[in-house]
């Protein structure tokens, strides 16, 4: 038995959108969803609680990050990252791969793993598939990630293709390193750059290792968002329709009403709280930069369609009165609010599949928030 099951409930009619549920040991998850980011075991300017309160049933943490500091044997010790963090809802970890390969000259690539030198202080560590995999047993978490080599954009088609093939036979090494399947799900991942018959050859080589979830990475890295719409709208397909689909590093409201679209279930991405830390909110209306002196009087609620417990209790002035001078309770304020608009916002697209009518709230939100 898988320690993480999906079972598709609904597709809605005239698109590929999909209304599922993803059991974990943790918590069942309503699809689609977003899962904010806890990079360091950490939501950044949030208590555990607060993200609870606004309606996350996961979260994301990093595993290159915890393995560098404070280490997977500390957070082993402590009964594992669900402990660690005081986090009681489902957790997924990346591999720490995407992490590896964007040092650029701090690593090299091999077939038995990536040589890296840390971004902390300049030791040397190596990352396997076993390695990320040992890590990764030891944090805990719900759902672990296949260790893979994510191609970067552009890149030539001959690269691209030893990449995804040494990315399944990681998969296949990863597999077979991990020993907490009772308790821990492993997800593989898609790769093939932007070419799509190697998409279909990735997707094809992942899918035989009979995974209860699949990943299409090695989208989001710097190509225009049309590619990235274009690669998905051929590729999403080649997953099996009763297995969770995961876009990994997606999170913006537009992206995240194409993906639904093109059938994806899983969100993540680190762009609600960093904006947030930036004086930046996600509104029904668009994009809200609290520092513009238009709201230095300006007492109304951020967003006054929103319930999160910023816009119940505070106003753009003072948001930009914290902003401005720098105060850390812009910071929570920001997030929190961002972080509730996102969480609803798939909440509200869940219950537009059930009614068949996500093409409609689609239409209804893009008027509404203007440009991206």
């Amino acid at each position: 038995m898988n320690a993480v099951t999906f079972q598709l409930k609904k597709v809605c009619k005239d698109t590929k959108a999909r209304r599922g549920q993803l059991k974990t040991p943790h918590a069942t998850i309503e699809t689609p969803v977003f899962m904010p980011v806890g990079t360091a075991a950490t939501v950044k300017a949030m208590r555990p609680e607060d993200v609870k309160e606004l309606g996350a049933s996961i979260i994301l943490s990093n595993t290159y990050h915890l393995y560098l500091r404070p280490g997977h044997e500390i957070v082993r010790e402590a009964g594992g990252l669900h402990k660690f963090m005081n986090w009681d809802r489902a957790i997924l970890t990346d591999s720490g791969g995407f992490q590896v390969f964007s040092l650029g000259d701090l690593r090299k690539i091999t077939e038995e793993g990536v040589t890296f030198r840390s971004h902390i202080d300049g030791s040397t560590h190596m990352f396997t598939p076993e390695k990320s995999m040992e890590v990764q047993n030891a944090l805990g978490s719900d759902i672990i990630m296949a260790f893979d080599e994510c191609a970067p954009y552009p890149a030539d088609r001959a690269y691209v293709k030893q990449s995804l093939e040494r990315t399944t036979r990681w998969l296949a090494r990863c597999k077979e390193a991990h020993k907490n399947t009772e308790k821990q799900s492993l997800f593989g991942i898609m790769q093939g750059g932007m070419y799509p018959d190697l998409r279909r050859q990735s997707a094809e080589e992942i899918v035989e290792m009979d995974l209860p979830g699949y990943a299409v990475g090695g989208l989001s890295v710097g190509e225009p968002k049309e590619v990235m719409y274009e690669v998905l709208d051929q590729c999403v397909d080649y997953l099996p329709k009763d297995k969770a689909r995961y876009l990994m590093g997606v999170g913006s409201p537009d992206c995240l009403f194409e993906g639904v679209e093109r059938g994806i279930d899983m969100f993540d991405c680190v762009l609600p709280t960093r904006i947030a830390r930036n004086g930046m909110a996600l509104t029904s209306h668009g994009r809200v930069t609290i520092k513009n002196a238009r709201y230095e009087r300006d007492f109304s609620a951020l967003d006054a369609e929103c319930g999160c417990y910023t816009c119940r209790n505070y106003s753009r002035a003072y948001l930009r009165h914290l902003f401005k001078g720098n105060e850390i309770l812009s910071s929570m304020l920001l997030t929190n609010h961002n972080l509730y608009f996102l969480v609803h916002l798939m909440e509200n697209i869940r219950k537009a599949i059930e009614e068949d009518r996500f093409l409609e709230y689609k239409k209804e939100f893009y008027s509404k928030y203007g440009r991206f």
